[in-house]
């Protein structure tokens, strides 16, 4: 948990890389981590699969040698699901010395299956060797909000810069956190028509992928941390902000 925690603040997206296969028993030991990753829904079923570069369709021109995609169920919740559990990987991946990045455009190439035993597709992570700078050399580098633009939680100063931190589709930084050190609502920015046709599942991705961050940062606090919907906490969200779940914060 402390590897994930500390490559929070210097994790970067890669976009270069150089496409020599990873080692046989490296690949191995992602693949393992990634089967004991911590789901934000136990109650989803997920699956995750392995591509190269020539079974990938990308939209952008980013080509790795290793693809990791998450299938999943659609049931309630299921984007943050995925982003929650992916995002692990990814930091999992730099603690490593090993480079990824968020594929949203990206998707299994004709003749790759887009659904395996009831599940879809949901979106992939790209990763190896990285043939860029890997990490960023401290916090300064990240081009995030400021700590007042995307919560108002008291106390717990380091848990919500770790949220702060995280990744999310182009840059969006959709989420916002209310509440104190003992539970919090995590809602969202509401999307246009137009911006939600083309950004509304990534961004639920993004929640997730921010409660992983959120997660992590807590437990290395000393906190059990309990996700949960709660219909009445609706009414925290703001104009302009949405609703998405809850958490509670307790000590080990």
């Amino acid at each position: 948990m402390e590897k994930l925690y500390n490559a929070i603040f210097h994790r970067k997206s890669i976009r270069k890389y150089d496409m020599t296969p990873l080692p046989t028993d490296v690949f191995s030991e992602i693949e393992q981590y990634a089967t004991n990753v911590k789901s934000l829904v136990p109650t989803i079923k997920t699956k995750f699969s392995y591509l190269t570069a020539e079974n990938v369709k990308n939209l952008l021109p980013i080509k790795a040698p290793h693809y990791v995609c998450i299938y999943s169920e659609k049931a309630e919740h299921y984007l943050m699901n995925v982003g929650f559990m992916l995002q692990q990987i990814d930091l999992y991946l730099s603690a490593r010395g090993i480079g990824s990045c968020w594929l949203g455009l990206a998707k299994p190439a004709k003749g790759v299956p887009t659904q395996i035993s009831g599940m879809d597709f949901i979106i992939m992570l790209a990763f190896g060797n990285s043939a860029e700078t890997l990490h960023r050399a401290d916090v300064s580098e990240f081009k995030r909000k400021n700590m007042d633009e995307i919560g108002v939680v008291s106390g717990d100063y380091d848990i919500l810069n770790a949220v702060r931190l995280a990744p999310s589709a182009s840059n969006s930084q959709p989420w916002f956190i209310t509440g104190n050190a003992e539970k919090i609502q995590v809602i969202r920015v509401k999307l246009g028509t137009i911006r939600a046709l083309i950004y509304d599942k990534l961004n639920q991705i993004d929640i997730g992928i921010a409660l992983s961050h959120l997660y992590i940062a807590a437990k290395m606090k000393g906190k059990n941390v309990e996700f949960f919907y709660d219909k009445k906490d609706e009414s925290t969200a703001p104009k302009g902000y949405e609703y998405m779940i809850s958490a509670t914060l307790s000590s080990c």
